[in-house]
């Protein structure tokens, strides 16, 4: 238990900050398997269209450091190449 009250609001403040973050993650993931549904359904148009809107999602989400760049930017790599592929 935080003893002070400062290291009562950092917790407070990291609870906050830990929501914010779980729902940023949950939303690229969610893109991520969107595009992997549409890259198993053969549907190479689509799952263009909805690329630019990963990479932003996933561009700002490395920008917060609730990922790191060098994943994000794997991870569009490899589901670009994927997509090109079909």
């Amino acid at each position: 238990m935080p003893n002070t009250k400062s290291a009562i609001q950092k917790v407070r403040k990291i609870d906050k900050q830990t929501f914010v973050n779980r729902i940023r993650k949950s939303k690229y993931k969610s893109i991520i398997k969107e595009i992997g549904l549409l890259i198993s359904k053969k549907r190479k148009k689509e799952a263009i269209e909805l690329l630019p809107k990963l990479n932003s999602q996933l561009m700002k989400i490395a920008k917060t450091r609730v990922v790191k760049k060098k994943t994000a930017s794997r991870k569009i790599s490899r589901l670009t190449k994927k997509i090109n592929k079909l």
